[in-house]
């Protein structure tokens, strides 16, 4: 990889991560003329549009695989029975 090749990311002075709240440690940097960016202290990345505002990552990020996997769920069946205390009364 040579220094042409190279992106070069750079934090940002005062932005605050949209996920956690940090201060000071949002990087940026361009791919084919699409604005990334990263926080590094929890993990969150995503897009800029050319407005500038967040454009979700697709399906199957990091942040999205544990997600995407079903849970094996338990099934439990549940009766619900009347309660005649609540029992409407006709006028």
């Amino acid at each position: 990889m040579t220094d042409s090749n190279a992106r070069k990311k750079r934090f940002i002075a005062g932005a605050v991560c949209p996920a956690c709240s940090a201060t000071d440690t949002v990087k940026m940097w361009d791919e084919d003329g699409v604005p990334h960016r990263e926080c590094v202290a929890c993990g969150f990345a995503d897009l800029l549009n050319a407005q500038g505002q967040s454009v979700p990552r697709e399906l199957g990020t990091r942040v999205n695989k544990a997600a995407a996997k079903p849970a094996e769920a338990q099934v439990q069946t549940v009766q619900f029975f009347p309660n005649p205390k609540l029992k409407k009364t006709e006028k």
